[in-house]
């Protein structure tokens, strides 16, 4: 069977776009969304009622507002409020 170099080419390129997808999915860190962490308007999306998304929050380290940081680092993230929290804080 002979492979004819548009074939050759085809298969170097989607290994190529394959192997480029994997190195990035390996530089980019695991994220996990970290509530109660968030300055006044800098938090990542929705932060309950009254907002809409990224940008909205209305206090800092408002409780239901979540910022993404890497993960295994939520709880350590220290705040005059507590910690991070991995689910919505109280008001």
């Amino acid at each position: 069977m002979r492979t004819t170099h548009a074939a050759l080419a085809a298969s170097i390129a989607i290994a190529s776009v394959a192997l480029s997808a994997s190195a990035d999915a390996q530089t980019k860190p695991a994220m996990e969304k970290c509530y109660g962490v968030s300055l006044a308007g800098k938090n990542d999306c929705a932060a309950g009622a009254g907002t809409s998304c990224a940008g909205t929050s209305k206090i800092d380290y408002q409780g239901n507002a979540w910022k993404l940081v890497k993960a295994g680092t939520c709880t350590s993230i220290k705040t005059p409020k507590g910690n991070g929290s991995l689910s919505p804080k109280a008001a």
